[in-house]
């Protein structure tokens, strides 16, 4: 009998997996604490992700990557999650993933001088864990209304004066530069254009950390741009292209928050089904009590039904980006919605219930489900807010 073919686990991507978890164990597990008490990862873990060979999954090997796509990156993330990692460490060690795309994307539907120079620049370096980037588009007032940002870039001779200011921004505070989206043109999406903004550029002030409920080891900052001279040869694609770069991540970003959301919770599973089985009440274990077993069963359910209906939507994506045909990008767009706003509520299910069934201990900074229970509060807003995404979807399908 012939085995159905699952792309999940194919010899490849089973030894991706085992990579990661080993690095997970060995890097992240005994230090992630400490880095949720910094604030922050230490830059060195960039290199040694990039040394194992997992900072550039998911990047061309032609602008310094290691290839693969978004089903690769989200095998990497699963992995990372459940061997003991956090949507916190994956938000702070893999920022490029939104910082970097855009000017890899402009390149390879355009490649020319300055965008080879900006690959050479910034993406190599980033990919090889040498410097970090960041991505800049929200903005005090703004959330998700991208068409309508404020902060202003002024051709002015060979620079562009930027002026204006960001908020929530993942890595701000590490970052060694931001892509950052101004308004070069008219109102509207249509005057959209990205720069890349270097950390040091006289104007440009990063503040200090934001406090968070959760993703503490993820440092996240406010940033002002005030007559901020940016060289016009950090311009990213056309001028007054950008909103196009911005919204052609937005599928692969809001799948990696589903598949943030269905891997925290899968991890959650884990442990509450362990601490059932040895924690011991009236003489008994947890697990034996059928009102806990029952719990645990609705928390399988929710996890393996958002991860079966997000994988399906990671492959069609997949798919699309390496030619196929038959796949209608809009809707893809709206399942990739669907798979966001399901998984996120998934862990917010199980999560909770995580929390429940550990009792004290799981109130308790020192448990893990406790750090699983703040760090995902943000995946039904960061990416697209959940009500954000079903006007998206029913945009999309005509409601």
């Amino acid at each position: 009998m012939t085995t159905p073919y699952d792309a999940w686990s194919t010899p490849e991507r089973a030894a991706l997996r085992d990579s990661v978890t080993r690095f997970v164990r060995s890097e992240v597990v005994d230090n992630l604490p400490r880095w949720e008490d910094d604030g922050e990862i230490p830059r060195d873990l960039h290199k040694r992700a990039a040394a194992a060979g997992l900072l550039g999954i998911g990047f061309p090997e032609d602008v310094g990557g290691e290839g693969g796509d978004v089903l690769d990156i989200s095998v990497v993330t699963e992995a990372m999650i459940e061997a003991g990692g956090s949507s916190g460490l994956i938000a702070a060690l893999y920022t490029h993933g939104i910082a970097l795309p855009h000017i890899v994307s402009a390149h390879r539907a355009n490649p020319t001088e300055q965008s080879a120079s900006l690959i050479e620049r910034y993406v190599r370096p980033t990919l090889a864990g040498e410097t970090i980037g960041s991505l800049g588009v929200t903005e005090p007032g703004g959330g998700s209304d991208v068409a309508n940002l404020r902060t202003r870039a002024v051709r002015d001779g060979d620079a562009y004066v930027v002026d204006g200011a960001k908020t929530f921004i993942t890595s701000g505070v590490r970052a060694d530069f931001v892509t950052t989206a101004v308004r070069t043109g008219g109102d509207g999406y249509g005057g959209i254009s990205l720069l890349v903004v270097d950390k040091g550029t006289p104007g440009f002030t990063v503040a200090n950390p934001l406090r968070k409920m959760g993703w503490h080891c993820s440092d996240t900052a406010e940033l002002s741009y005030a007559e901020a001279r940016v060289p016009v040869q950090n311009l990213v694609g056309e001028e007054n292209g950008g909103f196009v770069l911005v919204m052609q991540q937005f599928v692969n970003e809001r799948l990696s928050l589903a598949v943030q959301a269905y891997a925290t919770a899968q991890r959650s599973l884990d442990l509450t089904v362990a601490y059932a089985r040895e924690r011991e009440t009236f003489g008994r274990p947890l697990a034996t009590r059928q009102v806990i077993r029952h719990k645990l069963v609705e928390m399988h359910r929710a996890t393996v039904t958002a991860r079966a209906y997000t994988r399906q939507v990671v492959e069609r994506a997949a798919a699309l980006s390496a030619g196929a045909t038959g796949v209608d990008p809009m809707r893809l767009a709206a399942d990739a919605a669907i798979a966001k706003n399901d998984a996120v509520a998934a862990c917010d299910f199980v999560v909770d219930e995580a929390v429940q069934v550990h009792g004290g201990m799981g109130y308790m900074r020192e448990t893990e489900v406790e750090r699983h229970y703040r760090d995902s509060r943000i995946l039904g807003i960061g990416g697209g807010a959940t009500e954000v995404m079903n006007d998206l979807i029913a945009k999309i399908l005509g409601y």
